[in-house]
């Protein structure tokens, strides 16, 4: 066992495969010389070296769809995006190309792509720098979309994507790469295809994923001290959505809060809270809720951005409404 930080343990992940594997390369903007935007390739150009660690030209569409190219040859690229706003660039890179490919050709065509992304507020960065679009991904059938929020998560899932035969998508949470807990660094890749029960509790089912399953978990003790027992799930994927565990929960606590950094509109919190009400209807003593982001663009000010995202507050008010 060994205490790493979040990024610590994606680098761990990279390191390992890169190991193993002499098809896996990383490529992206800052990632070599300076170590990455946030760190997380530090120290990986001085022992792998520029053919596998590649600085990219400030261009997403243009290495994203070089990434393709690299997968649909052979290769095992891992594509770093500097931040989820700028990875709209490369959208069609995404939707035409990666997410499609297999199926246009008849399965003959396989795009063994991951690209990481760090994503959500909180850090002050303002309204370019700051949102969780990680839906806008999620909609694409084709792709495989990751959320983690341990640590442990984040480097089994990253060296679980890395054996996938089709494009996956993770979403690293930036607020979480500071984040430390004592892993095993000799773990294999680890299950990207169920949510995980973080808290047990039968009064109220918490719904979230990626830095939010962690004010879920605040709101949750919060709501503990007043004698309410609530369960928070970690989606951990978003697509596919693990919908058998988010049911046999609500089954048991007939009420259900979904928590999402993405906007109320349309958001992941739609999609999960209709697929409750399609699936689990005859279980709900109450609608479900949802805690989502402000609609507006991300405020720099400190007190505004604050008030923008979900704070625990605001879910043990949610919780709270749903029990009077």
């Amino acid at each position: 066992m060994a205490k790493l930080s979040y990024r610590e343990a994606l680098r761990s992940a990279m390191r390992d495969a890169m190991r193993d594997d002499p098809r896996v390369f990383l490529m992206g903007e800052d990632v070599g010389g300076y170590g990455g935007a946030f760190a997380v390739s530090h120290g990986l150009l001085a022992e792998f070296g520029p053919e596998r660690i590649m600085d990219a030209p400030l261009s997403e569409s243009a290495f994203v769809g070089a990434g393709i190219g690299a997968a649909i040859n052979g290769m095992r690229p891992i594509v770093e995006v500097m931040t989820v706003n700028f990875s709209m660039l490369a959208m069609d890179q995404v939707l035409n190309n990666a997410a499609t490919l297999r199926h246009m050709s008849g399965g003959q065509i396989g795009v063994p792509l991951v690209v990481r992304m760090a994503t959500g507020g909180g850090r002050q960065l303002a309204a370019q720098h700051s949102h969780s679009l990680e839906v806008w991904y999620a909609h694409i059938p084709g792709i495989r979309v990751l959320t983690p929020a341990t640590v442990a998560d984040a480097r089994g899932m990253l060296l679980a994507a890395l054996q996938m035969q089709d494009p996956v998508f993770i979403f690293e949470h930036a607020t979480l790469y500071p984040l430390q807990d004592e892993i095993d660094e000799k773990a294999a890749a680890c299950d990207i295809d169920h949510a995980a029960v973080r808290r047990n509790g039968s009064d109220v089912t918490i719904v979230a994923f990626s830095a939010s399953v962690w004010r879920s978990l605040e709101a949750a003790e919060e709501l503990a001290k007043e004698g309410i027992e609530a369960e928070v799930i970690d989606l951990r994927t978003l697509r596919p959505l693990d919908m058998p565990t988010v049911l046999e929960s609500v089954s048991r606590t007939h009420r259900a809060v979904i928590v999402d950094e993405s906007w109320r509109s349309y958001g992941a919190a739609a999609e999960i809270s209709a697929r409750i009400m399609e699936e689990g209807f005859d279980d709900l003593d109450a609608p479900v809720a949802r805690v989502c982001s402000r609609e507006v663009p991300m405020p720099y000010a400190k007190h505004m951005e604050d008030a923008a995202l979900p704070q625990p507050a605001r879910i043990v008010e949610a919780v709270k409404s749903m029990l009077r």
